[in-house]
């Protein structure tokens, strides 16, 4: 499995942030082809001070490739363009392969 991950921080507006991200960005990323599930929050915190993101979104795919492919489709480029329409405080994207933890 490969897992992408959008950290955001701290928009200008947050309440246009939510509204936005509920009411245009996730319906977009439902019809998005490729990722296994996705999730996402408003409730990002540190275990000590504050946290330094103000939302986060993590998408779960095959691999790299499913991935990749995924983010190069329309659906995927619309994707991305649409970020600045509501992520003002910016966002670091972050992928990696998933290590199964055994114990």
């Amino acid at each position: 499995m490969h897992k992408l991950v959008v950290l955001y921080s701290e928009p200008a507006d947050p309440d246009h942030f939510r509204d936005y991200y509920v009411t245009n960005h996730l319906p977009m990323v439902m019809n998005w082809p490729g990722p296994l599930a996705w999730r996402y929050s408003f409730d990002v915190a540190a275990t000590e001070g504050e946290a330094p993101y103000f939302a986060v979104f993590e998408a779960d795919f095959a691999d790299a490739a499913a991935m990749d492919a995924a983010r190069a489709s329309p659906q995927g480029q619309r994707l991305a363009a649409d970020v600045a329409n509501y992520a003002t405080g910016g966002a670091v994207i972050i992928h990696y392969p998933v290590q199964d933890g055994t114990g």
